[in-house]
């Protein structure tokens, strides 16, 4: 059990560095777009960043449920599987915007991609607290 914790804590840790970082990334990916007029270096590393971070998601998520299935579903568990679930659809919303900015499509101003990237930091703020606290 101990090991499916390790995997769990690593897992979301990775994946929550890209929710952080790449619509950060984006800022930057548009405006090396503006001055090279072409797919740059940032991009190709953007959508690696992305890729790789959804794996990590994926299996986060996987051994996340897995945990609070052992456990019996505790009232708290719930309230973090919702926090988690807006999360990847936060994430999921920032694979859309990837995958525009690879057509050169980037809609989104510099100040919208900072608050939606600050979104996600009071996502994940929730998160922990819900783990840590156990409210219910």
């Amino acid at each position: 059990m101990d090991w499916v914790k390790i995997i769990h804590i690593l897992c979301v840790m990775g994946w929550m560095t890209s929710i952080f970082a790449v619509p950060r990334a984006l800022i930057y990916w548009h405006r090396e777009w503006d001055r090279l007029g072409e797919f740059g270096p940032l991009g190709d590393l953007t959508i690696r960043l992305y890729r790789f971070s959804l794996g990590l998601g994926v299996i986060a998520i996987a051994t996340g449920l897995y945990l609070a299935n052992w456990l019996g579903w505790p009232a708290w568990t719930h309230l973090k599987l919702a926090l988690v679930l807006a999360l990847a659809l936060h994430y999921g919303w920032t694979g859309r915007l990837v995958l525009r900015a690879r057509k050169g499509i980037f809609s989104e101003s510099d100040r919208f991609l900072r608050i939606f990237n600050e979104i996600s930091v009071f996502g994940a703020i929730a998160v922990l607290w819900a783990v840590v606290v156990r409210p219910f």
